[in-house]
């Protein structure tokens, strides 16, 4: 996606067409869009044939470009679950990994980067009815994988707004709900996880299309984007227009949800009533 985005920019400031750059790599129009917005794996000739297109001669920033499309074409740690995966969801988990800001809504149940590893077995078995016992092991450690990302040197901000429904839905027996909202007070105590709880008693709120994410970037070639996802398949959307109504949605659960030491009340209180 950040090489995707250079080249759009590099394109658009010269002002060569779609067709125009697609002609030059012996490809379409569309596959340009593809590439610009990261959806395709790029071949190092086409992207040197397009930065002379765009009169890129400086040998250095050829070279940095090279290297980040020679880069964009190794494949992720989560590619090794894959086989496991609904085909939409290993790009969520690469622009997971790459966010330095990640905030979300969740009604269904606890948001995948805060599940314990018994909640989150009971989470996928639910979700995978049918599945062998190694491909339901296979899911949970991919999970569990991605929570590091939590508590790692560079982690990103996390902040997150759980409906009230979402810690009663009970996955697995007493227990496992004990642990998982045990983790739940101890994760909130992190520095980079802000962590609130909007309940019941609020009444209806700006969530009512149901859960969402939003992903931010360091790099501000990349936009902000919106991970909506459904029963077959998923979204993502870029476009600002998009982005400014979720933003909006997510400050107002922000603001009418309890702050985070009241929301973690909340949940000790629902911790002594499990």
């Amino acid at each position: 996606m950040l090489l995707g985005s250079q080249l759009r920019r590099l394109r658009e400031a010269r002002g060569i067409t779609r067709e125009a750059a697609g002609y030059s790599i012996r490809a379409s129009e569309s596959k340009i869009s593809r590439m610009e917005l990261g959806r395709v794996s790029f071949k190092t000739r086409d992207v040197e044939d397009l930065l002379t297109l765009y009169g890129i001669t400086d040998e250095q920033e050829r070279a940095q470009l090279v290297s980040l499309a020679r880069e964009a074409n190794v494949a992720g740690w989560w590619h090794s679950y894959s086989d496991v995966l609904p085909t939409w969801f290993p790009t969520y988990v690469g622009l997971e990994g790459a966010a330095h800001l990640i905030r979300a809504y969740e009604v269904q149940f606890v948001h995948g980067l805060l599940q314990t590893e018994a909640y989150a077995r009971a989470v996928v078995r639910r979700g995978m009815k049918g599945a062998s016992a190694a491909d339901v092991d296979k899911r949970v450690a991919l999970r569990l994988e991605r929570q590091k990302s939590l508590v790692s040197e560079h982690a990103p901000e996390f902040h997150v707004v759980l409906d009230e429904a979402a810690l009663r839905r009970p996955y697995g027996d007493r227990e496992v709900m004990r642990g998982q909202l045990q983790h739940l007070i101890e994760i909130s105590e992190r520095p980079n996880v802000r962590l609130q709880v909007m309940p019941f008693g609020f009444g209806g709120h700006s969530g009512e299309s149901g859960a969402f994410t939003l992903l931010s970037f360091p790099e501000s070639d990349l936009s902000d984007v919106v991970y909506l996802e459904q029963l077959t398949s998923a979204l993502y959307l870029d476009k600002r227009e998009d982005v400014l109504q979720y933003e909006k949605a997510l400050k107002e659960l922000q603001q009418d949800s309890p702050g985070p030491d009241e929301s973690r009340d909340l949940l000790r209180g629902l911790l002594q009533l499990s």
